[in-house]
């Protein structure tokens, strides 16, 4: 699997000797790192109003001092991004049971130390992969909310009963406005949200 070139892993881990082994190991696939001494270095940048607009995913240690990767991972989904920021835990072997439970909670995977290199590269690029279909689809949804921001009350109206697939002459009755209005309207919000069927612009939709 070909990571993405824009793509960046985040190591949390307050052991410089394994950030800078996982640094290497990544560097060999073609990704690039960035290093957080600390859960709590990490959780700043969070604070600051983060959000990635690149493919990213995350290692990060269970048990560090000050903040654990366990708080730090509560934090991530609080604000909804461990889909979008896939974790994988970097665990020893009393850690094990935690990180099962991590995983049970949305983390993308857990990796006893010492690590398989080959296999932990592996889980990233497949973190990587789903970081950038769950950002792409953030931004279709962006897209439609965008469109939908252009929309009259009056096209809104037209477009429900167009979705719940109404023939022109209902909505005009449904709305008290004449036929020609309705399909003024219904062309409108066809061009709006950039399709051009009834049934394209449900499937649009269902993308929100």
């Amino acid at each position: 699997m070909q990571p993405s070139v824009d793509a960046t892993v985040f190591i949390v881990d307050d052991d410089a000797d394994v950030r800078a082994g996982l640094a290497w190991l990544l560097r060999s696939r073609h990704l690039p790192t960035r290093e957080f001494d600390s859960a709590v270095s990490f959780h700043g940048m969070l604070q600051a109003g983060f959000v990635p607009e690149q493919p990213v995913c995350m290692l990060l240690d269970v048990r560090m001092p000050g903040m654990s990767g366990l708080a730090l991972f509560d934090s991530l989904t609080e604000r909804g991004l461990v889909q979008v920021m896939p974790v994988i835990f970097l665990t020893g072997h009393a850690d094990l049971p935690t990180a099962v439970a991590m995983v049970k909670r949305g983390a993308f995977d857990f990796c006893e130390k010492p690590v398989s290199d080959n296999a932990l590269a592996d889980r990233v690029e497949q973190a990587i992969a789903q970081s950038s279909q769950q950002i792409a689809q953030r931004g279709r949804r962006a897209a439609v909310a965008r469109r939908l921001d252009e929309l009259t009350d009056r096209e809104r109206a037209v477009m429900r009963l167009v979705v719940e697939g109404l023939p022109n002459k209902l909505i005009a009755d449904q709305l008290d406005i004449s036929v020609r209005t309705v399909e003024v309207h219904r062309a409108r919000v066809f061009d709006k949200m950039d399709v051009k069927s009834a049934v394209e612009l449900s499937n649009l939709l269902q993308q929100r």
